[in-house]
């Protein structure tokens, strides 16, 4: 797989007269590219969640599908560890729209073939293949944004990308209510986001770049005049191997340790909600699917003004204490998602509104820990550092909210599904605590980081 996707090579320097109108003319470029490649990851990732009330109709347990569900959060977390390994040795330009492509091509034959959801075991292979290929996605263009933006700049550029997740993440319900209403087929929720997905990934290929060097230009460093401590020219260059990621810049650095584990609470009420809203609003709130689906979008879609909110907040009131930020806005969270559970049936207007709010809110979390990964290792190792923290979000939170809170609902109802996703809410707000008075100096990498 490495020589297949090896990085670019360097090209020779273009004339000093074009570097600049090249790399701004690039950096657009490639800002459209990993974003909406990215946003298109969204269409395969959870548009199962929306199939569900559906095969629940046909015999399949809750507990059950939610395990079926379970094999993307295990394939994923593992894959974004070990594809973030890959993806600081491979170019981006091809990574990306790869694992697009063939997550897209799964999700498709889910789709088109009956077999392939006849059976809980035969629904989590197929769902755990189409996970591991979504991890080529993240890491990918965690590589972009290193290596084409400056140190100081990353902070407002990850902001905006992240909201690539709402983007994505809110098609899928008004491509179920367009299929449900031209087709009038289910499965019309698993092909259409995939044939998406897969015509998404060409566009990808064609607007993404690996390196500036590859384009002969000179590192991000150079251009803005931006060198983080530690910054060390040609050696700062160097591909660095697996094991001198992970043992000098990932697994000693405490920081990382903390976010890491902050992020198994944080995945567990944003895909808690997001998992389990089609089937709960539809069982306890009465929703019809035009409803429901409608919910779901508010959901994601309140995540963009939410997250480039919180993105402001770090930076300008919080100053880039990225700790402090994550504890201000999972404080709101937790309260908006008691309110969501406490509120009885027949106020859907005040469960339409809840949805939005624990959407504007949860996605600047998780878009906090993602750039705190980045700036806590070297852009050589970012890949391997966001890796990291989603092994831990999508093996610990995702998975739980997907198996073990439908199994809770099984057995308790639905207040025992409540009471662990509140519980984990408060549980990540303590690690964020730590993280919050441990940052020294929150916004710097330095060779000392990991030490």
């Amino acid at each position: 797989m490495l020589s297949l996707f090896k990085p670019a090579a360097h090209r020779p320097r273009v004339s000093d007269q074009i570097i600049d109108p090249l790399y701004r003319r690039l950096r657009r470029q490639l800002f459209i590219g990993i974003f909406f490649g990215y946003a298109a990851y969204y269409l395969v990732r959870k548009n199962f969640t929306l199939a569900m009330p559906h095969l629940v109709e046909q015999g399949f347990s809750k507990g059950d599908l939610g395990m079926a569900l379970s094999g993307v959060s295990l394939a994923y977390g593992i894959s974004k560890f070990v594809m973030g390994s890959v993806s600081d040795r491979s170019n981006a330009r091809l990574f990306l729209p790869t694992g697009l492509f063939l997550a897209g091509a799964v999700m498709l034959f889910m789709g088109l073939v009956p077999w392939a959801t006849s059976s809980i075991a035969i629904m989590y292979v197929l769902l755990f293949i189409c996970g591991w290929f979504q991890g080529m996605g993240w890491p990918a263009c965690g590589r972009v944004m290193v290596h084409w933006w400056s140190h100081k700049e990353r902070g407002p550029v990850v902001s905006v990308w992240n909201c690539a997740h709402n983007v994505g993440g809110g098609i899928p319900p008004l491509l179920a209510m367009l299929g449900m209403a031209w087709i009038g087929d289910w499965h019309s929720k698993l092909y259409l986001p995939a044939l998406a997905a897969m015509a998404m990934s060409l566009v990808a290929w064609l607007m993404v770049r690996d390196t500036p060097q590859s384009c002969g230009l000179p590192p991000v460093e150079e251009y803005k005049n931006d060198f983080p401590d530690g910054y060390q020219g040609q050696n700062t260059e160097r591909e660095l191997t697996t094991r001198e990621i992970l043992v000098k810049y990932v697994l000693p650095n405490k920081l990382l340790w903390y976010i890491a584990l902050a992020n198994v609470f944080i995945y567990l009420l944003r895909y808690g909600i997001l998992d389990w809203s089609p089937t709960y609003l539809k069982e306890v709130k009465h929703f019809t699917l035009e409803k429901s689906s409608w919910t779901y979008f508010l959901y994601e879609y309140a995540g963009i003004p939410g997250t480039l909110l919180c993105g402001w907040m770090s930076d300008k009131v919080f100053k880039r204490n990225r700790g402090a930020t994550g504890v201000f806005f999972m404080v709101l969270v937790t309260l908006a998602t008691v309110v969501y559970w406490m509120n009885p049936p027949g106020n859907p207007g005040v469960d339409m509104l809840c949805m939005l709010v624990i959407g504007f809110l949860i996605y600047g979390p998780v878009m906090l820990i993602g750039l705190h990964a980045l700036e806590l290792a070297p852009k050589k190792a970012a890949g391997t550092a966001a890796g990291f923290t989603g092994l831990f979000g999508y093996l610990g939170g995702s998975m739980a909210a997907s198996a073990i809170i439908g199994y809770t609902v099984d057995s308790f109802g639905w207040d025992g599904g409540f009471i662990i996703m509140v519980g984990g809410c408060i549980l990540a707000i303590l690690l964020l605590c730590l993280t919050m008075f441990s940052e020294k100096s929150p916004c710097e990498f330095s060779t000392t980081a990991a030490e």
